[in-house]
Order: structure tokens, then C-alpha cells, then sequence
């Protein structure tokens, strides 16, 4: 299903939600969620986007709610990611789910309101209860419930944090090429070099699926601030701000010079590929997320020693000293679910009991205090204040040609594609002024 047939299924979801509260169906068009109290019964749909971490802590808490609520049954569907829209669409016009993903976001004043997303779009009709004033909501970061607000409101639960505008490296390997944590761009540089020169491979990346997480990294430190961030993507909007010019034309540079110190091949390399090159020391860095920490300290065990810090982009370290991220998995109760006594229960009980899921999920902890995975201690000094990466601030113009969907045109860079960068910045400028003129 194309990504134009999906926004199509999900705004005629939202009318589909209009016209079932109108004629007295199940739910309320909006409004707010009931209040946690009392017991729950009858069945309970969740339906979540699938990945095995998470799913396996969405088990582990569903468990323990069913034992605490035994007249409630709770059916839990995880479908692939590619299919979730679609799943999730049919799911809401039937009314037969109770908790979904959803990110309602709003659309800054310079962004033209068509490029609003479906989530938003379903909040504005009424699509998506209101869960402000929630008890539970207390336990959160409140930073990352900042992040999660819609038009003042909260309508969603965030289950994690993953950041990934940073690189695990391999300590062994780093201590035996007497090689030091990089914390400038020229420091990063020189720590490639030196490698190179001893015959091992510095970076390790997954052209086929996760390059632009790479790119990513590069641009949080370019752009270190949310300010900064917010005043390139009004810039380009407004047409001040050219990509392929500065500041901007630089990241794709600096992605360049990042491609080659890359593994051999490495466009034609998967992420799971990637992964155990990795554990098996082929490289000594793998520029990625933080969602892919306990895959290797179970695959890797006692013989992986791995760190993870900020790709240091910038020439300036203190420009480098901040983890960008997004809220996973954030959940929403739908207005005509039919049992939003049991979604709200449930959503009390997942942050009592929030844990059982971060145990097997290994997110960033959104709950204050929570237990989690010892890795993220050692990545806190990067993360004491959320900080959105760019791709959840940047909204994209779906008027804009494929060059300047991201809008840093990475995957026109050779090997990835046919030009240098200075070419692909310049083909991702010309798609961005056509989606302007349109």
C-alpha cells in the first residue's frame, strides 16, 4: 500500500470516527478519557507496531494486568511495521481496537497544513481520547510529555526513549590502536585515519536500511540546539535557506567523508548484517540507535565491550555533548474504543508497573526513576534533557521530489548513489524549490 493510499485510509478513518460517535456508536467523539478507579472487565484490544523487544514487554505487562485484573482478556496483536498503517486504519473504522501507536504532531505556523500527518489530523476530528490530567502522567519525564503534547493536550502514553544520533564503539579495539573517544569532528577524523592505516575497518554501516540514521547524527551536531534545528526547517520552508549552500551542504560533506572510512560494500549491507559485523569486531564504530543495545549484549555477551557517545560532528565538542531521540512507541486510546475503562487501566498499570516492560523493550527510560538497562547510565550525561532529533522535528513537504523528503540528500552520495556531495545537495535543492512552487 502506498504511503498516499495510507493518509487516504486514515483521514476517511477520522470522518469514519465523526460519523460513529454522531450516530451513537461505542465511545465519544473526543473528549476525555474515564479516570482510573474501579474494576475492569470484558476484553481489552491493543494493537501495536511489532518489534520483538518491545512486543516481548508488552507481553510481560499484559500478563501481570490480566492476573491483577482477571475479568479482563486482553488480545494483543503486534503486526509488522510496513503493514501497521494499514492494519490500524481497518481496525479503528471497525472499532475493535482500544490502544494503538500513535504521535499526533502539530504543524509549525510555516509549514503549509496539508503536510499535517494523519495522527494530527485524527486528534483534530475528535479521533483520539484526551488523557490530560491522568494521574499516571506524573510518572513521566516531563520534558519527553512536553515533547508529546498536542495542542496543549496529551493523548498519548510514551512507552520509551531511543536515541540515535550517536555510534557504539568497540573498547577493545580502541584500547588496542591506542585510539581515544572522538569528541570533535577533527578528532573523529584522525581517529578514522589512524585506524586506516592500521588496517582496520573504522566504520561500520547499513546502506540498505539504516544509512540516514548516520546523517542524522551528523546534523545534530551541526545544528547542537532545538532553536537550531527549528530555524533551518522555517528557513527552508520560508526559502531563506538553501541546502545546498553552508551550513547545510557541509552535513552532506561531512556524511561524505564519513562514507569513506566505511566497511567495503557497505552499500549493499543490511542492518542485521551490520549488527553482527559488529559484535564480531570487523569495525571498530557503528553509527546507530540505542535500540539495538540489548541485541548485542546478548548476542556479543562477555567478549563485546562497547560504548555509545555522541557522533561528533562538530569542530566544537561542546556542540557534541547532547544525544538526539524520539519517544517510541507512544499509545493512544482511540474515541470509540469499546472498552476505554479497561485502555485507561491498563495505561495506569504499565507505568506502575513499567519495568516489566523496559526489561524487554530496553528503551531509554521514559518513567522517572525507573529500573533499566545499565547501558543507559553510562549515556546519561548526553540525555539529562530530552533532546528531539531532527527527523521529529523536521516535517516533511509532500509536495517536495525525492531528493529533499529528509531533506539531507545522504542516499544520492556515492556509493549510495551517483554524485559527490556537493551534486547531491544541489539535486535535493532543486526538488525542495519545485515542492515550494507547488
Amino acid at each position: 500500500m502506498s504511503n498516499r493510499s495510507r493518509s487516504a485510509a486514515l483521514v476517511a478513518t477520522a470522518g469514519a470516527l465523526a460519523l460513529a460517535a454522531c450516530s451513537g456508536g461505542s465511545g465519544a467523539a473526543g473528549g476525555a478519557a474515564p479516570t482510573v478507579g474501579g474494576q475492569v472487565k470484558g476484553t481489552l484490544n491493543i494493537l501495536v507496531s511489532s518489534s520483538a523487544g518491545s512486543d516481548a514487554g508488552f507481553q510481560a505487562v499484559n500478563k501481570a494486568f490480566q492476573a491483577a485484573n482477571p475479568g479482563v482478556q486482553v488480545s494483543f496483536s503486534a503486526i509488522p511495521n510496513e503493514d501497521y498503517n494499514q492494519a490500524r486504519a481497518s481496525r479503528l473504522t471497525a472499532g475493535s481496537a482500544d490502544i494503538v501507536v500513535a504521535f499526533p504532531r502539530e504543524v509549525p505556523s510555516y509549514v503549509p497544513a496539508s503536510n499535517a500527518g494523519d495522527d494530527a489530523r485524527l486528534a483534530d476530528s475528535g479521533g483520539f481520547l484526551d488523557l490530560s490530567g491522568q494521574s499516571f502522567l506524573s510518572a513521566f519525564n516531563p520534558t519527553v510529555l512536553k515533547a508529546t503534547t498536542y495542542k496543549g493536550k496529551n493523548y498519548t502514553v510514551p512507552t520509551g526513549l531511543s536515541y540515535y544520533t550517536g555510534m557504539f564503539y568497540n573498547k577493545k579495539i580502541f584500547q588496542q590502536n591506542g585510539i581515544s573517544v572522538p569528541t570533535t569532528w577533527d578528532e573523529l577524523v584522525t581517529a578514522c585515519e589512524a585506524l586506516k592505516a592500521k588496517g582496520v575497518t573504522p566504520l561500520g554501516i547499513a546502506g540498505k536500511d539504516s544509512a540516514g540514521v548516520m546523517t542524522l547524527g551528523v546534523v545534530q551536531g551541526l545544528y547542537p540546539s532545538a532553536d537550531a534545528k527549528t530555524a533551518l526547517a522555517k528557513g527552508l520552508y520560508d526559502g531563506q535557506t538553501k541546502l545546498d549552500d553552508g551550513t547545510q551542504e557541509e552535513v552532506l560533506q561531512r556524511v561524505q567523508t564519513l562514507y569513506g572510512f566505511a566497511e567495503p560494500n557497505f552499500a549493499g549491507v543490511n542492518y542485521a548484517t551490520m549488527t553482527a559485523d559488529f559484535v564480531a569486531g570487523k569495525f571498530a564504530m557503528m553509527p546507530d540507535g540505542t535500540w539495538n543495545t540489548t541485541t548485542l549484549q546478548k548476542a556479543g555477551g562477555s567478549n563485546l565491550d562497547f560504548g555509545y557517545v555522541p557522533l561528533p560532528s562538530s569542530d566544537t565538542a561542546g556542540d557534541n555533548a547532547s544525544l538526539g531521540g524520539k519517544v517510541e512507541l507512544s499509545l493512544a486510546i482511540p474515541a470509540n474504543a469499546k472498552n476505554p475503562d479497561a485502555a485507561v487501566a491498563w495505561m495506569d498499570f504499565f507505568t506502575k508497573h513499567y519495568d516489566l516492560f523496559d526489561d524487554q523493550a530496553g528503551f531509554a527510560p521514559a518513567v522517572q526513576g525507573a529500573k533499566s538497562n545499565a547501558f543507559y547510565s553510562g549515556v546519561e550525561k548526553y540525555t539529562q534533557q530530552f533532546q528531539a532529533a531532527w527527523d521529529t522535528i523536521w516535517i516533511a513537504n509532500t509536495k517536495a521530489g525525492p531528493n529533499a523528503t529528509v531533506p539531507f540528500n545522504w542516499a544520492g552520495i556515492s556509493p549510495m548513489g551517483g554524485a559527490d556531495a556537493a551534486g547531491a545537495a544541489q539535486a535535493a535543492q532543486k526538488d525542495w524549490s519545485a515542492g515550494l512552487a507547488k
